[in-house]
């Protein structure tokens, strides 16, 4: 699954960038989203793959604030790009005359950088409360990763400011991301019922059911993971669904953009027949050296 994910991941970004015509803001918000579900997913995988090979389950205290870090740090970049590109379809939809004045490359490249920013902050404002807490010897995390919650709750010392934080974080940028989310579908939703045309509704409806089938897949899993634990405290429950949410969400959404979205395909059926055409070429120069060079040596 983790080489799946990475793999496809790593696809949707060589059709992009290979590809002229997806050289576009929503393609570049997706090349970004997909560069943020690798190093998410690495970011905890590659861990506990190691951990079953060798058999070993355990993890140091700075790995396992060092993991902290990042995973809170992708997860939140995983909710501004989502945010971000709700915000871009609304803009193209409702927009459209005036979309490339808009959404253009500054505010693109600005938006990302915002996210980054903000995410980097965030992650390193929890890391920083998590190392004046106080843990007794060799605990035992019920858990395959090292998650906030899970090592907040594990503390010997008082925890209430780190509780304060984390749930301040969690209503503003994800209940935040989650609410500009429906704010920019609900005007995407007044201006299709506004259109005309039944071509022009279902052509701007299938513009945004990929990032419609992402978003509902990335928050229904995360919400599974901190409602379920909170109301069944049951460690295997919590484990299931953050393998949804740091595995399985991240393999899928290559498979969501690319079966959905034709210029997705094109690109990547240009790209693998570009590198299948140019392999023969080579083999049939190295071919030709190697005849004239025996035929060569067979005149002196």
């Amino acid at each position: 699954m983790y080489l799946v994910t990475v793999l496809g991941n790593l696809l949707i970004i060589l059709a992009i960038s290979s590809d002229q015509h997806l050289h576009t803001p929503m393609y570049f918000f997706l090349a970004n989203l997909s560069l943020v579900d690798i190093c998410f997913t690495s970011t905890t995988i590659p861990k506990m793959l190691v951990n079953i090979q060798t058999q070993r389950k355990t993890i140091s205290y700075t790995g396992c604030i060092t993991q902290i870090y990042f995973l809170v740090l992708f997860a939140v970049l995983d909710f501004c790009l989502l945010t971000v590109m709700a915000y871009d379809r609304f803009v193209a939809i409702c927009h459209p005359l005036h979309y490339m004045v808009i959404v253009n490359p500054r505010l693109c490249g600005l938006l990302v950088l915002m996210s980054w920013i903000m995410s980097i902050l965030n992650s390193l404002l929890h890391c920083l409360l998590a190392l004046r807490l106080s843990f007794c010897t060799n605990l035992e995390i019920p858990h395959f990763i090292c998650e906030l919650n899970q090592m907040i709750q594990l503390a010997c010392s008082d925890t209430f400011l780190n509780n304060m934080v984390m749930y301040f974080a969690a209503v503003l940028l994800g209940v935040g991301s989650f609410l500009g989310i429906l704010f920019s579908y609900s005007k995407i939703v007044s201006c299709i019922r506004g259109m005309s045309s039944s071509q022009g509704k279902y052509k701007a409806f299938s513009t945004c059911a990929s990032h419609i089938s992402v978003v509902l897949l990335f928050y229904c899993t995360v919400l599974g993971v901190y409602l379920g634990s909170a109301a069944i405290q049951s460690s295997h429950s919590t484990e299931t669904a953050s393998v949804m949410y740091i595995v399985v969400a991240p393999m899928l959404n290559p498979f969501i953009y690319s079966l959905r979205n034709k210029d997705i395909k094109q690109a990547l059926k240009t790209f693998f027949v570009k590198e299948t055409a140019s392999r023969p070429a080579v083999l049939r120069l190295k071919t030709y050296h190697r005849w004239q060079r025996s035929k060569s040596q067979s005149q002196t």
